[in-house]
Order: C-alpha cells, then structure tokens, then sequence
C-alpha cells in the first residue's frame, strides 16, 4: 500500500525551519503570508514586542471593492499592493519575506512582486 504525504504537515515542517532564521525586528519587521484555497493573508509582524503593525487580506474591504477573487495570482497582487501601502503609510519601508512553509511560485511570488513594486524592500 502506498503512503500518502500529509501536505500541511510538510508546509508546517518547512514553516519552522524557517522561522529558526527569520526574526522580524523594529527596524526590519516579517512580512507573514498565509494562503489558504480560496484567500491570502499578510501581515507585518514585529516578532520582539509580538505585535501585528500592519495586514491586509482578500477579506477587506478595500479588496472587495477592486472585484477580485483572493484565490487567483490577480488577488493576491492586490493585496501585496495593499500591505505595501499601509507599510509605508506607517514607515515601514524594509521587511524579512516570511513565506509560511508555502513554495515561492503563484500567489506567493505575486504577492512579493507586487509588493516589491509598491515600495517594500526585502
């Protein structure tokens, strides 16, 4: 019989592994995406105080407006618009890429790129 791999249970490893390297500071907080099937999650996280500075999702309402699905590599470029903006509304200009334990391939790689091109730095 053949084994199956728990693929949450290999994201979860991975995800740990990184997070053994990746700190978010005050001066270079962690952008943290999360990807579940049908939406995207980011938040900027300063990881020494534990305290979330900035998020944005395909839940908000700003998302909603722009008519866009949070499943698709077009929704997830909005929402790296929209963590970008609310960054640098807060001064936020350079932060540690936390991929979550996902492949940096679709929504994840749209999600950095468009936020790279917004102003963020990573």
């Amino acid at each position: 019989m053949i084994k199956r791999i728990d693929r949450k249970a290999l994201r979860l490893k991975k995800h740990k592994s990184i997070r053994k390297t990746i700190i978010g500071m005050a001066d270079r907080p962690r952008l943290a995406v999360f990807r579940s099937l049908n939406h995207i999650y980011a938040q900027i996280i300063n990881d020494e105080l534990g305290v979330t500075l900035a998020a944005a999702s395909s839940l908000d309402s700003e998302f909603k407006a722009a008519n866009l699905s949070g499943g698709n590599t077009a929704g997830a470029q909005k929402v790296g618009e929209l963590i970008a903006k609310k960054a640098l509304d807060k001064g936020i200009t350079q932060v540690v890429f936390d991929r979550g334990g996902n492949i940096y391939h679709g929504r994840i790689s749209a999600l950095a790129e468009s936020a790279r091109e917004a102003g963020l730095s990573f």
